[in-house]
């Protein structure tokens, strides 16, 4: 009965852990959810360099965009790889999750692909453009729309602007919305396609050589939709997931996606001004802590 005891006891531990997503001091493996294009080709790229850390990186590759984040809200990941900041906050709100950015790795602009039509002069009444249907994505979706004189949205509605918010559509073009994934496929029935970075590549498209308009790399879509490592709340200042942050930003890494991608995926810099508001922050918290 002891040892059916002491066995239960330790069953419970291992729980515990997984559900709190605690790391061990002595753990040296790094398990990431990532999705496969381009985050888990670049964390392959930065195994050897997590080795040389002392570090062994296991990449695990997900289909969608749920999962990656309950696994690690679970504990079973340390970290996962996907998606970007608006997602992320959305995602918590909707679904009671813990998950914080440990660190920004790169940014994919959206695009305006060809479907039909192989240039945006050539627009005409009720084309249709297929575009993300998740919230975040379709808002960017729909700027770069609006950047390209094809619609204009209300006034002040950025960042959050779905179809209803359209003010003005001169070409009554029909936007077709679809999830992410599969706005690609319907290329050969729809005028143009505006995609993701990822579903572009994995789709065979070439930012520099295909894309009809992109985000520019000053843009503030491409500043609020940067690619993150997330972590579960309290890990990340973890050393393992600093390690990690830390290769995943190095000029080994850097210059793999910028040799790799052809503009589709673009290394994140934090601006000098954006690391003073941090550092101010950090300041301010810290004199408030100690009064």
């Amino acid at each position: 009965m002891k040892k059916l005891v002491a066995a239960a006891l330790a069953g419970a531990l291992v729980v515990s852990s997984f559900s709190f997503n605690v790391f061990a001091e002595d753990d040296k493996t790094i398990t990431v959810a990532a999705s496969a294009t381009p985050h888990a080709e670049i964390l392959e790229q930065a195994k050897p360099l997590l080795e040389e850390k002392g570090y062994e990186l296991e990449v695990t590759v997900f289909n969608d965009y749920v999962q990656p984040n309950k696994v690690v809200e679970s504990g079973d990941f340390d970290a996962n790889y996907f998606q970007h900041i608006p997602y992320l906050e959305s995602f918590n709100e909707e679904q009671g999750t813990h998950l914080v950015n440990a660190g920004g790795i790169h940014y994919e602009p959206f695009g305006i692909y060809p479907g039909t039509k192989s240039s945006l002069d050539d627009i005409a009444e009720g084309d249709a453009i297929a575009v993300p249907n998740d919230t975040t994505n379709e808002a960017r979706a729909l700027l770069l729309l609006q950047d390209n004189g094809i619609i204009t949205l209300k006034d002040g509605v950025g960042l959050e602007a779905t179809v209803n918010d359209i003010a003005e559509n001169p070409y009554n073009v029909d936007i077709v919305e679809l999830e992410a994934a599969q706005v690609a496929r319907v290329a050969n029935e729809t005028a143009y396609v505006v995609l993701n970075g990822n579903y572009a590549l994995e789709a065979g498209f070439s930012v520099g050589k295909d894309a009809l308009a992109y985000e520019k790399s000053d843009s503030e879509a491409a500043k609020t939709y940067v690619n993150v490592i997330a972590v579960k709340e309290g890990n990340e200042e973890n050393e393992a997931i600093q390690a990690l942050v830390e290769v995943l930003k190095s000029d080994e890494i850097k210059n793999y996606i910028n040799e790799t991608y052809d503009g589709a995926v673009i290394p994140f810099e934090e601006s000098a001004d954006a690391a003073e508001e941090t550092e101010a922050a950090e300041e301010t918290e810290a004199e408030e802590a100690a009064e």
